[in-house]
């Protein structure tokens, strides 16, 4: 395994990435929460990449992966701008962004702060908003006074040790909401989404699509698929939908 190289931000966190050159324009794939570049998704995006001659960059937030930090210290504006600076200094033009889970929500993001540099979206599981509305809104009291006084809260996970999640990711989420406003688009979008998803509910799929306003925008629901979306039809359908915005471009 190549080792990453790294990028430090502005912030002074140092970002572990792998850059594939190849044609524009590139393809960025953006993780999920707790999740990293080394994914079932991004390297399968990474080897489609190789094949086809395509510019491909995969890379850890801060706190996941081989990145600096601790997870619990991060919050999603951290994570914002750690993508920001890898697009905006790892990249040349316009690129198109495949967000999973999280990355959904942050890749979002970045279409409103950087639009120039935006050519296209593919979302997996996108799960804009979710420290409000999943997280806080599914605590009980208990966790919500413990929040308050300790100022995090253990939930179980399926992937291995509990997530903590902390005071700061849920005030933090609250600067960042996307679903309580329109959502502009002006590019080819393809959001996809698996209608056995347990972590993200198919109603934030339906309202993400009523917020979204484009020229061309569509969403895909594939029966029976799960949150992770990797196995080999999924990882096709990833491969082929990116294509498609590419192909449009």
């Amino acid at each position: 395994m190549t080792a990453p190289q790294t990028l430090t931000t502005p912030q002074g966190r140092t970002i572990a990435y792998h850059k594939t050159e190849g044609a524009g324009p590139g393809v960025i794939f953006l993780g999920g929460f707790n999740s990293d570049m080394g994914g079932t998704k991004a390297v399968a995006l990474e080897a489609w990449a190789k094949r086809t001659g395509r510019a491909f960059l995969r890379f850890d937030y801060s706190g996941h992966g081989e990145s600096s930090g601790a997870f619990t210290d991060g919050c999603i504006g951290d994570w914002a701008e750690d993508a920001q600076q890898a697009i905006t200094q790892l990249t040349d033009g316009p690129q198109v962004l495949v967000g999973s889970s999280m990355g959904g929500w942050i890749s979002l993001l970045m279409t409103k702060r950087i639009p120039d540099q935006i050519a296209g979206l593919v979302t997996i599981a996108a799960a804009p908003d979710f420290t409000e509305d999943s997280m806080w809104a599914g605590f009980d009291e208990a966790q919500r006074h413990a929040l308050e006084m300790v100022e995090q809260v253990a939930l179980p996970s399926e992937y291995g040790e509990p997530y903590i999640i902390t005071k700061r990711l849920i005030e933090d989420g609250r600067n960042h909401l996307l679903l309580r406003d329109t959502i502009p688009l002006p590019f080819p979008v393809r959001f996809l989404m698996g209608t056995a998803d347990a972590d993200v509910d198919l109603s934030v799929a339906l309202r993400l699509m009523e917020r979204a306003e484009g020229p061309d925008i569509r969403l895909t629901l594939v029966k029976g698929a799960d949150h992770r979306f990797s196995d080999p039809e999924c990882l096709v359908l990833i491969e082929k939908s990116v294509e498609k915005v590419l192909a449009r471009l």
